[in-house]
């Protein structure tokens, strides 16, 4: 399993409704709101033979109330 940071920005107001969406799918480790230009930081664990891209797209990315994304690929955990 690889882990993957996924920052979410929200459509103002929507913050709390995204976090409770993405809380229901179970695909989070964790999932926190967050000061800065995202709203909340989520961590996922995703199998290496899973398309990362195709996966966030699938699973993250069509919530309603999410303006943008930005996705951290991690390598070594120390």
């Amino acid at each position: 399993m690889r882990a993957v940071f996924v920052q979410v920005q929200c459509i103002p107001g929507k913050t709390y409704a995204v976090a409770d969406a993405l809380f229901e799918r179970e695909i989070a480790s964790e999932l926190y709101s967050t000061s800065g230009d995202y709203d909340l930081l989520m961590k996922l664990y995703i199998p290496e033979d899973v398309d990362i891209g195709k996966f966030i797209d699938e699973n993250v990315a069509d919530v309603p109330g999410i303006f943008r994304t930005l996705t951290t690929l991690t390598f070594k955990a120390f």
